[in-house]
């Protein structure tokens, strides 16, 4: 028994490597990513500080000193002991040095201004020592990076010497350009209302998708060719399998051929008098139906499969008795057929609510969301925030913050299905082994 166990455990482990890997693993990384402000801007690993436009937006807004915001984003130059030591290494002619030494004290609000001052000077310096003697009494922190908090304060000091501990981190947490945790995401997510389109969107693209296709018309191919010869049930079941088995963008495209303002139906419907169009973009409303039948066709296959699959598991006698009972090919379906479908309609309605929930490479390829935004679903929602978007800041953080909102309900509703078709019934003895 011992060795049987042993060997268990050792067959399943490639198994758990692989669903720890490429399950698990994305998973806590995504909950963890969720928490966090990282986007391109931000990078994935530490950042330096900058006093930035957006920064002092932050410090006015945010923070509520706009005091310090404005001084921050003031140039100004000053003639001051460091300057006058840079000076001195940088090998600027002593003279020069002394001369300027006398002007400690003065500030300048611009850089034309200060060079004025400089070539003015009795020792006459050169053009090139004139940038460099500027440059070194340079005091505006604008738009500069400090690779850590101790410079990005010496450099503030030297702006606004007297500010107080509080708005020294403030200053720190506006300026800071890498990633933080975070629950914002969260709080964004809520207050937006591309949140709600896309919900509701994602609703109406799971709920009709899988009951008219996924588990309605699959059950209808599935029951039909039941019925049917057996060439003729695998030539059908052949043909429905035929948008599962093609490439994607082909698939699409032929699509797209039919719905061009050149295609199919407008060349067909032309003959009747209306008008060419692109009936897959013109409305929100046409865009659906063609999302919904692209998709749909795809996962009746699959379910299609699986009820043909446990209808030949169903006893010949008992469909021949009922027959012999008198019962017609209704009453054979509900009482006989649709019984012994609870355990794949439930399957069906799990896989393909969490398949649905998460596929967007269709919508994709045919819509792209459109027009207007009126097909967008939350999957595809979260690959323009994160991979994919017009602004091109890519939100790492936000997007793996709505991916991780598609988790819980991909769980809680495999939940409320488990409940709903009453599975501890489903797994229960037989009562004859009672």
């Amino acid at each position: 028994m011992n060795s049987s166990k042993k060997l268990g455990l050792l067959l399943i482990t490639p198994a758990a490597i692989v669903v720890v890997m490429l399950f698990l693993v994305p998973v806590v990384l995504t909950a963890v990513f969720a928490f966090t402000n990282m986007s391109t801007s931000t990078g994935i690993s530490g950042g330096a500080y900058q006093i930035s436009p957006n920064a002092l937006q932050e410090l006015r807004d945010h923070y509520d000193m706009p005091s310090v915001a404005e001084r921050l984003s003031q140039s100004g130059f000053a003639v001051d002991e460091p300057g006058l030591a840079a000076l001195g290494k940088a090998g600027i002619d002593a003279d020069i040095v002394t001369e300027l030494r006398g002007h400690i004290g003065e500030t300048f609000a611009a850089r034309r201004d200060a060079e004025r001052a400089i070539r003015n000077l009795n020792h006459r310096p050169s053009l090139r020592e004139v940038k460099q003697i500027s440059d070194q009494f340079n005091r505006s922190i604008m738009n500069a990076r400090y690779d850590s908090k101790a410079a990005l304060l010496a450099a503030v000091a030297s702006v606004m010497p007297n500010l107080s501990g509080a708005e020294h981190q403030a200053i720190i947490a506006a300026s800071y350009t890498g990633w933080t945790w975070t629950t914002g995401n969260f709080r964004r997510m809520a207050s937006i209302p591309g949140t709600q389109r896309s919900l509701v969107n994602t609703m109406v693209y799971v709920a009709f998708t899988l009951t008219l296709f996924n588990i309605g018309f699959a059950m209808v191919l599935a029951i039909t060719t039941f019925y049917m010869p057996s060439r003729a049930a695998g030539f059908f079941r052949g043909v429905w399998l035929l948008p599962r088995i093609s490439p994607p963008v082909i698939y699409v495209l032929l699509w797209k051929w039919l719905a061009w303002d050149t295609g199919f139906l407008s060349v067909f419907l032309g003959r009747f008098g209306i008008h060419s169009r692109n009936w897959m973009l013109d409305s929100g409303t046409n865009a659906w139906v063609f999302v919904v039948l692209i998709n749909g066709f795809v996962g009746a296959s699959m379910g299609m499969l699986i009820f043909s699959s446990a209808l030949q598991a169903i006893p010949r006698p008992l469909l021949y008795a009922s027959e012999v009972d008198g019962a017609s090919r209704w009453q054979q379906i509900w009482h006989i057929i649709m019984p012994q479908l609870r355990w794949p309609i439930l399957f069906v309605t799990c896989y393909q609510t969490l398949s649905l929930l998460t596929s967007f490479d269709l919508i994709l390829l045919s819509t792209n969301g459109g027009p207007g935004g009126s097909t967008e679903v939350w999957a595809l929602a979260t690959y323009h925030t994160a991979l994919n978007n017009y602004a091109g800041n890519l939100e790492y953080g936000y997007g793996a913050a709505m991916a991780l909102v598609l988790v819980v309900v991909g769980v809680f509703l495999s939940l409320a299905y488990l409940r709903l078709f009453n599975y501890r019934d489903l797994v229960a003895k037989p009562l004859i082994e009672h």
